[in-house]
Formats: C-alpha cells, sequence, structure tokens
C-alpha cells in the first residue's frame, strides 16, 4: 500500500480558501440585497429577500457549502481515514448542517419582511 509522504494539508487550506470567498460574497451579497429593500422602502412591497430562491444567494450559499465540505474532507485525510469515508462523512455533516443554516437564514430573512428589524431584537 502507498503512503503519503506528508499528510494533505493542501486540500484543507484549499477549503478554508473557498469557504472565506464564498462566505464574503454570500455576506456582501445578501447586505446589498437589504440595503436595497430598505432604501425602496416607500413601495409596500419593498422586501426584495422573500426567501433565498435568489439563484445568486444559492450559489453562493453552497459555495460555502462546498468549501466547509473539502476542509473537512481534508481534516480526516490527515487524521488517516482513507479519501472515500472522510469525503462521506464530510459530505453527510456538510449538508446537514448546511441545510440546518439554510433554514435559519430563511426564518431570519421572513422575520425582517414582517417585522422589520425591529423583529430580530431580543429584548
Amino acid at each position: 500500500m502507498y503512503y503519503l509522504p506528508q499528510p494533505p494539508f493542501f486540500i484543507a487550506i484549499i477549503g478554508v480558501f473557498i469557504a472565506i470567498t464564498s462566505g464574503t460574497a454570500f455576506q456582501n451579497l445578501l447586505e446589498q440585497k437589504l440595503k436595497q429593500s430598505y432604501q425602496d422602502s416607500k413601495q409596500s412591497t419593498s422586501f426584495k429577500i422573500d426567501s433565498l430562491q435568489d439563484p445568486a444567494i444559492a450559489v453562493t450559499f453552497w459555495g460555502i457549502c462546498l468549501g466547509v465540505w473539502v476542509f473537512l474532507g481534508g481534516g480526516l485525510l490527515v487524521l488517516g481515514f482513507g479519501f472515500i469515508p472522510a469525503s462521506g462523512v464530510a459530505l453527510l455533516l456538510t449538508l446537514f448542517t448546511g441545510g440546518l443554516v439554510w433554514g435559519q437564514i430563511n426564518d431570519v430573512l421572513r422575520q425582517l419582511k414582517e417585522g422589520g428589524s425591529k423583529a430580530l431584537e431580543l429584548e
């Protein structure tokens, strides 16, 4: 059996890079959409983000998930797991966590649409 001379740290670094760049794009896109919706507040249907069905938002979010998947898979490879088990476990964790986060973001945006920014205050 062939062993790698060094652990594949580069795969984990690539995953972090993908996740950070996609996360920055996701943040900027959401901020831009929210600013547009609050600038057009004179219209009754001014809130532009009804849900996260905009393809640009979905692509950047799933880019974050791709980066997390590559990072987790690379981390498990560093620990000595095989490629297929590492990728499988990382994929399951990423899809589960990504689905939960996607649902939470949808709930927050729904609250923003219904009650404005005051709906998110905890006090």
